[in-house]
């Protein structure tokens, strides 16, 4: 008789959800930026938080940045560390778009395009941005709390945490036992 929980059954299949939701989330946004890097970096720019040069390498740095975390989450390579940038991302875009808004700027947030300035007679509209990037940091959140999901390489590899803490053997050895031809497990400290 199995004797998990349903939330230890479901846990591994609804953190598989969140991460690759939040992986296509990075690899669409940052897909749209690399495109054009100047033009991400006038957006970044749009914010009047830094200075122009820095904004400008801010702007060309970002989206290879959310791309790679895209890819991490993606393959679920390294899933915390990837939640733990993913949220670290998501405090500082509500924080610039919150900024923005309190100080009156009149700016697309460039999250999934070019951004910038908006042109005259066009009000931005912050608090949705805002709301849909504190769901997304939700989403980061709780892949750094469960990060353990079905197919990654986390746990084909062994290290499903990748931060230190010890692994959840009951995923690991349900998906070992659902492979024909496993590896050996390694023992662990």
């Amino acid at each position: 008789m199995d004797e998990r929980t349903g939330w230890s059954r479901a846990q591994p299949w609804v953190s598989l959800v969140v991460r690759l939701g939040l992986a296509g989330i990075f690899l669409v946004a940052g897909g749209l930026k690399v495109t054009d890097l100047a033009a991400n970096g006038r957006a970044v720019n749009a914010y009047q938080i830094m200075s122009y040069d820095a904004a400008m390498v801010v702007g060309a740095i970002q989206p290879f940045v959310e791309i790679v975390v895209g890819l991490l989450l993606l393959l679920g390579l390294a899933t915390r560390l990837a939640a733990w940038l993913s949220a670290g991302m998501m405090v500082a875009f509500i924080a610039g778009i919150s900024s923005a808004w309190a100080r009156g700027l009149n700016i697309d947030c460039g999250c999934f395009s070019k951004g910038g300035q908006l042109p005259p007679g066009v009000t931005p509209n912050y608090l949705p941005e805002i709301f849909r990037d504190v769901a997304f940091l939700a989403m980061a959140i709780f892949l750094i709390i469960y990060p353990v999901s079905r197919f990654s390489l986390d746990a084909r590899l062994d290290r499903p945490f990748s931060a230190g803490l010890p692994a959840d053997d009951d995923v690991l050895e349900e998906e070992s036992e659902s492979s024909e031809h496993t590896a050996p497990r390694r023992e662990r400290a």
